[in-house]
């Protein structure tokens, strides 16, 4: 599949902006081959990809967690990692699978460890807008006296969502986030980005596995294979849906042709070798004592 980039529209400020993102983790080949992409305003770009692709490095690049170069990723035509407002003020958020309680709720005036109830850091979180924080309470059906040992994975989750969202972003990373909640409580939320992209221009990448309704909601797709960007721009480049196809079935295809791809390269590396495996080289599995494994921003 040839590599597509569509060009932002508007006041000429992209959204998200990658031009040739090459990323590795010290002592590790590279997470990130080859990536571009421009996502304009008001976008809903689907970030897909097989387990292992780069999809959780890429939407924490994007997140501001690494350092890349100023000009390689841009949020809002500013650094994502040098521009440390985009983050503090909450333009660019930030949703991922783990939820750091250790860091998230620094600052909100609530125990970092204990027993405490959904409301007690829901309204921990200052500068948030009543009405705003309301309808996130009700759109996410939070039970503020329900302490958090009592909850599900799913009930946590929501959780997590409603302080994510409680103050207006620009842009919004996903990574996963939907996965433990219910098929209601997941297309009432699609619903809510569906209306924040439309009606206040914000801007969200969301990788996800699961592919049911989102037929309609897209509005671009980022395939990534094996670290590098094979499609990115706008959803006029998957016809399929036009006419009619599901998505899960259009990534099927993408998955199986890649899957079949790296079996057959495997094949031919082993009819090579005699039918002998090869030893695989096991990367360091520590860190260089100059060099810290996680920048102080990955925790923003």
């Amino acid at each position: 599949m040839a590599q597509a980039v569509v060009a932002a529209n508007g006041d000429g400020i992209s959204a998200v902006r990658l031009e040739g993102l090459k990323f590795s983790y010290p002592g590790c080949a590279a997470s990130i081959k080859d990536a571009s992409l421009d996502l304009p305003r008001g976008s809903r770009c689907l970030l897909i990809g097989a387990n292992g692709a780069g999809k959780t490095t890429l939407l924490q690049l994007l997140a501001g967690k690494y350092m890349v170069g100023r000009d390689v990723i841009t949020v809002l035509g500013r650094s994502p990692f040098h521009d440390l407002q985009l983050t503090c003020s909450g333009q660019l958020s930030y949703l991922g699978t783990s939820w750091r309680k250790d860091v998230a709720f620094a600052g909100y005036g609530v125990p970092l460890q204990g027993d405490i109830t959904a409301g007690k850091m829901i309204f921990g979180v200052e500068g948030v807008d009543p009405e705003r924080r309301a309808a996130l309470i009700r759109l996410l059906d939070v039970d503020l006296y329900q302490r958090l040992t009592t909850m599900s994975d799913g009930q946590r989750r929501r959780v997590q969502i409603c302080m994510g969202l409680l103050k207006p972003y620009d842009v919004l990373l996903m990574d996963e986030i939907t996965v433990d909640m219910d098929v209601l409580g997941r297309q009432d939320l699609l619903d809510f980005f569906r209306s924040e992209c439309e009606e206040r221009g914000a801007t969200i990448v969301y990788a996800t596995h699961i592919f049911d309704g989102l037929e309609g909601w897209v509005t671009h797709v980022a395939y990534l294979e094996d670290g590098e960007m094979r499609i990115g721009g706008a959803r006029s480049l998957l016809p399929q849906l036009s006419e009619g196809a599901k998505l899960l079935n259009v990534v099927e295809v993408w998955l199986r042709k890649e899957k079949q791809a790296r079996q057959a390269r495997d094949d031919e590396r082993r009819a090579a070798s005699g039918g002998r495996e090869e030893a695989t080289p096991v990367a360091p599995s520590r860190t260089p004592f100059d060099m810290p494994s996680k920048h102080l921003a990955f925790f923003r």
